[in-house]
């Protein structure tokens, strides 16, 4: 099961002036701290709200020094159950944001590909047997092709015969 994982840092930022400044300061510095080990984490601004539910900006700042909460992205492979995507994902972000506080967001388990390909050839594969089994009413005796050669109703292909020969 593969999993995406959302983790949420509160990113500390010195000497800026505004919000905006504080949030393209911590993008870079979460960026410079990940790469080149991380490179596949996607990071973007995070959500505040007040407890009324107001919507804040990511940055707080006081006295020159902002707390920017970004929302890093990432998907975890292989893992048995989300709780153990949420745990690689903190261990793998963590071990590159030293002191900043991380907390997981959310948790969505992604459709596997692989998957889906063995259920379309299951059903493929089951049409096919469906197609033999009707076949076999027809015809119980095996065909003889012009070279002598025998395809009969189990599938083996004349040319694999001749590779046997």
């Amino acid at each position: 099961m593969n999993c995406r994982v959302v983790v949420e840092a509160a990113v500390p930022v010195f000497d800026v002036e505004t919000p905006e400044e504080a949030i393209r300061i911590a993008i870079s510095k979460t960026g410079e701290m990940l790469n080149p080990d991380l490179s596949y984490v996607e990071i973007s601004m995070g959500e505040r709200t007040s407890p009324s539910g107001e919507e804040l900006p990511p940055a707080f700042i006081a006295a020159d020094e902002a707390l920017v909460a970004l929302e890093l992205e990432m998907t975890v492979f292989n893992v048995e159950r989300e709780e153990h995507a949420s745990r690689i994902a903190r261990k793998e972000i963590g071990q590159r944001l030293e002191n900043i506080p991380l907390e997981v967001l959310e948790v969505e388990v992604l459709e596997d590909e692989d998957d889906d390909d063995e259920s379309e050839a299951s059903d493929a594969s089951t049409d096919e047997t469906d197609e033999a089994t009707s076949n076999e009413g027809e015809s119980d005796e095996a065909t003889s092709d012009e070279d002598g050669s025998h395809e009969d109703d189990e599938g083996v292909l004349p040319e694999f015969e001749d590779l046997l020969e």
